[in-house]
């Protein structure tokens, strides 16, 4: 099974890169973090699917529960690391236990971490202690979902899988993990990554509408650290950790500096057979990276050298950028900035309308079966129409002119010097 998932991964891969058009991004108020752009060699390592309070397997830590042995391996480099962790997976049983090297290893209809009838020994919910340690020692923790349940339909692989399925439904099970880390340790988590990364929850909303309610940004990553797949060879233990560690020094003597601004995916519990070569890979990785001259930072740490995957520091309106992208939507849904790129009306409206009103209006009129309202920018051109800031008959995908310009014109600074995307921005007085 797990050559039938790597063989999946690769034509999905293929697909997207060369059968299917690439998906058009708008311009949201939820994007996806993949990376960032920077020269400096600084990057981010996320562990998914922890905390997890049993011994790594095999086991050379004395029985230590596998988190504290991630923990204390980024301890002695100085490294910080994102824990995507979970709420408890208790709850979704009944359910019966699939094949070990399967991805129905800890579950048939739902996940079971940190396996199937060991529940209590993960999450949030059952690991204060090390949910603790993670904020005390200055690491950060996003939104994995409390029960770790898919949004939506993922057929492939996943067929058998109950889902989350509604917009409400999904929404509730993030708050009920971001209430607990509010209420019991006073932490306020600002991005999350979906189960397995299924984004469609049903024919109307996606992930993204989930965290524009959340205030959330989309934790995704820009390479695999691997690990999570099993290996048939021999020696699987040694085949999984060398899978972990040789694809990052190929990179790394190709270019060194390949990671500079990157993510890396690892996985904080079992996998597919269940066992945990990150307990033993990831002091390997680091290695690597140290000797490279790279600081291992928090996801939230490495947007600090830019909140864009295209812009960076050496732009000469990067100060501009950073400013407004704190409180208004300006950058695509996948953190890109495209600043050269003429704006059009949609983009204009989601930089003038509040947030709350935008996302409010938007998921009303889908509730009620508007389609009209499919783009991500109907709420926002709703309220700017509402407010006379825009005309009545002004279209979102209208390349940005005066005459559209003109009823807002009191929101900038001045005139922009031209309708691109940085003259806008630059011009505008918020």
């Amino acid at each position: 099974m797990s050559t039938f998932v790597r063989i999946g991964k690769k034509v999905k891969k293929f697909a997207k890169a060369v059968l299917l058009p690439a998906p058009k991004c708008s311009v949201t108020y939820c994007r996806r973090i993949e990376r960032v752009k920077t020269s400096a060699r600084v990057c981010a390592m996320t562990f998914d699917d922890g905390p997890m309070n049993l011994p790594a397997v095999p086991d050379g830590f004395e029985g230590k529960a596998l988190t504290d042995v991630l923990l204390d391996t980024l301890a002695e480099f100085g490294a910080k690391g994102t824990f995507d962790v979970i709420g408890c997976t208790a709850e979704n049983y009944p359910d019966s236990c699939g094949h070990a090297g399967t991805p129905s290893w800890g579950g048939v209809a739902y996940d079971h971490y940190p396996s199937f009838g060991t529940d209590m020994k993960g999450g949030a919910v059952n690991c204060p202690q090390l949910i603790e340690r993670i904020i005390r020692e200055g690491h950060q923790i996003t939104n994995h979902g409390y029960r770790h349940i898919l949004f939506g339909k993922k057929p492939y692989v996943y067929g058998n899988r109950r889902t989350l399925g509604s917009l409400d439904a999904v929404v509730d099970d993030l708050t009920q993990l971001d209430r607990l880390l509010r209420a019991q340790y006073g932490y306020q988590m600002t991005m999350s990554r979906p189960p397995h990364y299924v984004d469609r929850i049903d024919k109307r909303f996606t992930s993204y509408d989930a965290y524009e309610q959340m205030n959330y940004l989309y934790l995704a990553a820009s390479f695999d650290g691997a690990g999570w797949l099993p290996s048939k060879h021999e020696d699987p233990v040694q085949a999984e950790i060398d899978e972990m560690v040789l694809p990052l020094q190929r990179k790394l003597e190709e270019d060194p500096d390949f990671f500079c601004g990157q993510i890396i995916f690892q996985k904080d519990g079992y996998n597919m057979a269940l066992r945990t070569p990150v307990a033993t890979g990831l002091r390997r990785q680091l290695e690597l990276l140290d000797r490279a001259g790279y600081r291992i930072v928090t996801v939230q740490e490495l947007l600090k050298y830019s909140p864009f995957t295209d812009v960076g520091e050496d732009d000469p309106d990067f100060a501009t950028f950073c400013r407004l992208i704190e409180t208004h939507a300006i950058a695509y849904s996948d953190n890109t900035l495209q600043p050269d790129k003429p704006m059009t009306c949609g983009e204009l409206a989601m930089l003038l309308a509040p947030r709350e009103e935008a996302v409010k209006r938007r998921i009303a009129a889908l509730r009620a079966g508007d389609k009209a309202f499919s783009s991500r920018y109907s709420g926002a051109m709703d309220w700017c129409k509402q407010e006379h800031l825009l005309p009545q008959n002004a279209r979102a995908d209208a390349a940005l002119n005066a005459e559209l310009l003109k009823n807002a014109s009191a929101l900038f600074a001045e005139t922009p010097t031209s309708f691109t995307r940085r003259a806008v921005l630059c011009a505008y007085r918020g």
